[in-house]
């Protein structure tokens, strides 16, 4: 083979590769999905207060993301391979096979002792794979669990089951992304976490993790909004699409983790000073919604 011929075919499957990773308008779930909800008039938790409280009323709003961190994820065509995953967990994990790429990016890299989640999309038949705590093996992969979520449908985990994430939802849903936050709109709820959680689960959320039954900490599931007092013109304008989401869409506990750090995807475009002007905001400019009834049903937006 010539050189040139292989330079050719190198320079086609790096474009291949270029454009399967470039993210298109991904329409994650349908409209009506409890992800992509406007809970911009929902009324405030009762308890809004001390949910606050028990989170920080006076720490610091965090993105966990940037050109360095955050979690990454990977687009595959529907002809990816398919490949076995052993789970820890596999009593509450989805069987697969997984569309799972050998060079996958894992979350904190390759080395990590983080919960080193990969997150695949399937664009063509439009799935979403997640797996928690994923290594590689020689026959294939091996997690600690893992879930599979079809984008078209408003499907939950069954009660009571974890998925790659502690409240058992989807991960891939509640993360900033660069793209969007370029197109200038995210149209819907971003995930973030706290430390101490409740021993119990709102709707969408399908599992708890935590032993404390008190009940001013929050349970898995429960939303936040930022408050509509909260001046949001001076921060940049990048800063401002993400503070409009947490308006209008909120951001729903998903895991225990750092106080109010708010997820979102690695990416080298990224600002990482800009980002951190969402610090300066702190927990007090956030309220609890009620997102379910006395008996735990959906309460829907309210039609405008």
């Amino acid at each position: 083979m010539s050189l040139s011929l292989q330079m050719s075919r190198a320079a086609a499957a790096a474009l291949l590769l270029l454009l399967l990773q470039q993210e298109p308008d991904l329409k994650i779930f349908p409209a009506d999905n409890p992800w992509n909800w406007d809970i911009s008039r929902h009324a405030v938790h009762p308890l809004s207060d001390k949910y606050v409280a028990s989170i920080g009323a006076d720490r610091n709003l965090h993105p966990d993301f940037g050109t360095q961190y955050g979690i990454p994820y990977v687009i595959v065509p529907g002809k990816q391979k398919r490949v076995p995953v052993e789970f820890e967990y596999a009593d509450e994990s989805d069987r697969g096979p997984y569309p799972v790429p050998d060079d996958a990016p894992i979350e904190g890299g390759p080395d990590s002792d983080g919960d080193r989640h990969i997150l695949v999309i399937d664009r063509d038949n439009r799935v979403l794979y997640e797996l928690f705590n994923a290594w590689k093996t020689k026959e294939g992969w091996k997690a600690g669990s893992g879930a599979i979520f079809k984008l078209d449908s408003n499907d939950l985990r069954p009660d009571g089951w974890t998925s790659a994430d502690a409240a058992g939802l989807p991960i891939f849903p509640g993360l900033v992304r660069y793209d969007e936050v370029a197109r200038g709109a995210i149209n819907h709820a971003l995930r973030f976490t706290c430390r101490k959680t409740q021993r119990a689960y709102l709707w969408p959320a399908r599992h708890y993790a935590s032993s404390d039954k008190s009940e001013d900490l929050p349970p898995m599931g429960l939303r936040f909004r930022l408050k509509a007092s909260v001046d949001i013109s001076k921060f940049p304008k990048r800063c401002q699409v993400i503070l409009a989401a947490l308006r209008k869409h909120g951001m729903i506990v998903a895991d225990n983790g750092s106080d109010w750090f708010v997820s979102g995807a690695l990416d080298k475009r990224w600002n990482d000073d800009e980002l951190n002007a969402l610090k300066k905001l702190k927990g007090r400019d956030f309220e609890a919604i009620l997102t379910v009834d006395e008996k735990g049903r959906p309460i829907p937006p309210k039609p405008r």
